[in-house]
């Protein structure tokens, strides 16, 4: 945005800075709930709910064990959600549980053999999916610009935290 439009849309928007950032959130997690029915909607995974598949998708891009903690940061579920959801992975032999040799308070988390090849089967459509609906709402420049918004929004939260 220029230093035009940024004077042009400053007179038409009358909201506060604080207030613009509360609707910019809310826009956004809205957008993000749609996203997410429509998707789980659309065609559900024939064998993981979505939320599954949220975490072997996180897990299959750790490089090695990943801590519980690592797993429900880059996920939507609570604490005692994603332990749940976790303990039925184990029994499913898709992932593995085991603690931290250098802290032994610390759960890791490691991906199967079986479960990597459903997250791949499962991703591969789902991939196909997500394409499709963001690229019918977005231009080529506005996911690159949606990319690089949400990557700073990501980087601002983990330095708070």
């Amino acid at each position: 945005m220029t230093a035009i439009d940024e004077r042009t849309a400053a007179t038409t928007d009358t909201r506060g800075r604080s207030r613009l950032a509360n609707d910019s959130w809310e826009s956004l997690m809205s957008a993000y709930a749609a996203m997410h029915r429509r998707l789980g909607a659309d065609a559900p995974f024939s064998s993981v709910s979505v939320h599954e598949y949220d975490v072997l998708y996180t897990m299959s891009k750790c490089p090695g064990p990943a801590r519980m903690s690592e797993v429900g940061r880059n996920v939507k579920l609570s604490q005692p959600a994603l332990s749940r959801l976790v303990d039925r992975l184990v029994e499913r032999g898709l992932v593995e549980r085991s603690t931290c040799e250098a802290d032994r308070r610390i759960v890791e988390l490691t991906l199967t053999d079986a479960g990597r090849q459903l997250q791949r089967a499962e991703g591969g459509p789902y991939g196909v999916r997500i394409a499709r609906l963001v690229a019918s709402a977005l231009t080529t420049e506005e996911m690159r610009q949606l990319e690089e918004l949400t990557g700073r929004l990501a980087s601002a939260a983990r330095e708070d935290s």
